[in-house]
């Protein structure tokens, strides 16, 4: 059993004072390209992170549900009857909202002792919440002996996520954080759902930087991102009959119609149409062991964002930048939401060393800001850890 695992059990222990019943656990992602993509239906590739938030969980005899945070060290109380409140509570919203759409389905939960623990860093863009989200579900889906498929348990993470925390986000990193597998990327279509396993190179490692500006899904900037893709559908729509999401125009057709788009718009629509067309080339890529070819879509998936998606940061740019000029780094770009969080870097394992020299020297003298440097290997999905 792994040290978090160990720890996740007599933290309950000592909560509650008896055992846990059952232990789940589901990963952080990293996105290796396909960014703004997912909520308009596109495609993504994304992969499970070996950082994980484990869930343990036990009954009770009475109607209470007992949430436990080992991040914040904060117990929420609540009841049964009070979960399907859409009143935002912070970090509680998460496992509440979980809770409350597995009743919907049909479970008939008890009283609940739920204790998390978690190595994934929040606010950096490795989407801490659905791992939280996927690992409550599948910690009480267990306990309950409750069916439900892969595919349905990641649809009602991103419900939960939607209704009770108040972020539109895509399926992408509920999926990830489902279906992952150890040395592979998950391309996923976001509209059909469908998926497939695409090999990650050996010999090359991942460092994520965290930039140390953290960042707020719900904030107006990304809303506004999602609105202003809405627009421009509307608008070309006019001209492309049939039209339902950016997902549904080409290159070709986009170069055809673009500047009946206003500036804005037209650059949101750009890099959504491209980035699209990136993720393609990127699995074809890696299918290949192309690492060159893979390299520019990186970079270029970078400049779209900070160009046309304007969701990037100074902070960001810094890492971009320091790691292009680093010896074996085949590609850096931001990855997540945006407006601050993280940055992901593609490096030979032998040049490891000099980049993470680089990024913690010059890093701080550019942006006043320490980094947070994480080696992150590609993991396996969710998974019951332990059951007693």
């Amino acid at each position: 059993m792994t040290d978090l695992l160990d720890n996740a059990i007599e933290a309950y222990r000592h909560t509650f004072g008896e055992e846990p019943t059952v232990v789940a656990s589901a990963p952080g992602r990293i996105n290796l390209i396909g960014e703004h993509t997912d909520y308009n239906e596109g495609l993504v590739l994304p992969a499970a992170i070996d950082r994980r938030v484990y869930v343990a969980a036990g009954t009770r005899s009475d109607q209470q549900v007992l949430i436990f945070s080992n991040s914040y060290n904060t117990i929420v109380t609540t009841t049964l009857d009070a979960l399907g409140s859409r009143q935002r509570e912070g970090w509680a919203s998460y496992p509440k909202g979980v809770l409350s759409l597995v009743q919907e389905r049909g479970c008939k939960l008890t009283g609940l002792n739920l204790l998390i623990s978690s190595s994934v860093p929040e606010k950096a863009g490795l989407s801490s919440s659905a791992a939280l989200e996927v690992a409550t579900a599948l910690a009480v889906l267990e306990l309950f002996q409750f069916p439900m498929d892969p595919t349905q348990l990641a649809r009602l993470c991103q419900k939960a996520e939607n209704e009770f925390v108040g972020v539109s986000c895509g399926a992408m990193d509920q999926f990830a954080a489902v279906f992952g597998k150890k040395g592979y990327a998950l391309f996923l279509d976001c509209r059909s759902l469908h998926s497939e396993f695409v090999p990650f190179p050996e010999g090359v490692l991942l460092l994520v930087c965290d930039t140390g500006v953290k960042r707020e899904l719900g904030s107006t900037e990304y809303g506004r991102r999602q609105e202003e893709c809405r627009q421009a559908v509307e608008e070309l729509a006019r001209y492309l009959p049939g039209i339902r999401s950016l997902r549904d125009v080409d290159v070709a057709a986009f170069l055809q119609h673009e500047n009946l788009l206003d500036p804005t718009l037209r650059k949101r629509a750009r890099h959504v149409v491209s980035e699209n067309t990136r993720v393609r080339a990127a699995v074809e890529d890696l299918k290949k062991n192309d690492l060159d070819d893979f390299s520019k879509l990186i970079y270029q998936s970078h400049l779209s964002l900070k160009r046309d998606y304007e969701v990037s940061s100074r902070e960001l740019d810094a890492v971009v930048d320091i790691a292009a000029s680093t010896d074996g780094v085949i590609g850096a770009r931001m990855t997540g939401a945006g407006f601050g969080g993280s940055a992901i870097c593609f490096v030979m394992e032998e040049n490891f060393g000099e980049l993470k020299f680089n990024l913690e020297e010059m890093y701080p003298r550019i942006t006043g800001r320490q980094p947070q440097l994480y080696i992150c290997e590609i993991d396996d999905g969710a998974k019951v850890e332990w059951r007693r």
